[in-house]
């Protein structure tokens, strides 16, 4: 089985995480188990690279970071949410995925 090449992938771990903010807030581990599992285990992103995602994406402004000791169970953990920036900045990378796609696809044996 081919595997995903991270260099493919890279530019798209916002738009993936952003995607799973949709829902409600998450923390880094939850959310790799999410990526792992909606993948069927396709794509398994580093712990690096997600931490370094969340710290350029709340950088911009595109999700907040706080701590809840009462959604984690009076555990210290932190929990991320997309903004209003966000939203629009994945509906931004999804449009241009769809043109990505399309230009790709014309190189590609089917």
């Amino acid at each position: 089985m081919a595997e995903i090449s991270s260099d493919i992938i890279r530019g798209y771990n916002d738009t993936i995480i952003l995607y799973l903010l949709l829902d409600g807030p998450s923390y880094g581990y939850e959310l790799s188990k999410r990526i792992r599992t909606n993948t069927d285990e396709k794509y398994i992103i580093k712990e690096t690279t997600l931490y370094s995602a969340f710290t350029r994406m709340e950088k911009n402004g595109y999700i907040e970071s706080f701590t809840d000791e009462v959604l984690s169970g009076g555990k210290k953990r932190t929990y991320y949410r997309i903004t209003d920036s966000g939203r629009a900045y994945y509906q931004a990378k999804c449009e241009e995925w769809n043109l990505t796609k399309e230009v790709i696809e014309k190189f590609i044996v089917k």
